[in-house]
């Protein structure tokens, strides 16, 4: 949760983080007891900011095919 929070300033990701991958749906109990949330907005003068930014976790296992049949589809039409 700290890293992710210290990756979401740093990148000022004020439309929100998407945990995504094989590991999270798995632990999304863990995630969701509180720990997680805390070590994410724990930063300090700038915890404020930290509450404005949702956080998300991806549950289909198939997010990532699914970004890259877009990205397929739009390289074929970019072609035209």
């Amino acid at each position: 949760g700290a890293y992710a929070g210290n990756l979401a300033l740093a990148g000022l990701c004020r439309g929100g983080v998407y945990i995504a991958g094989g590991i999270a749906p798995r632990i999304i109990n863990i995630l969701s007891l509180g720990g997680f949330m805390r070590a994410f907005r724990d930063k300090g003068r700038f915890s404020a900011l930290m509450h404005e930014i949702p956080v998300h976790v991806i549950t289909n296992y198939e997010i990532s095919l699914l970004g890259a049949k877009q990205e397929a589809h739009n390289l074929l039409n970019s072609q035209d």
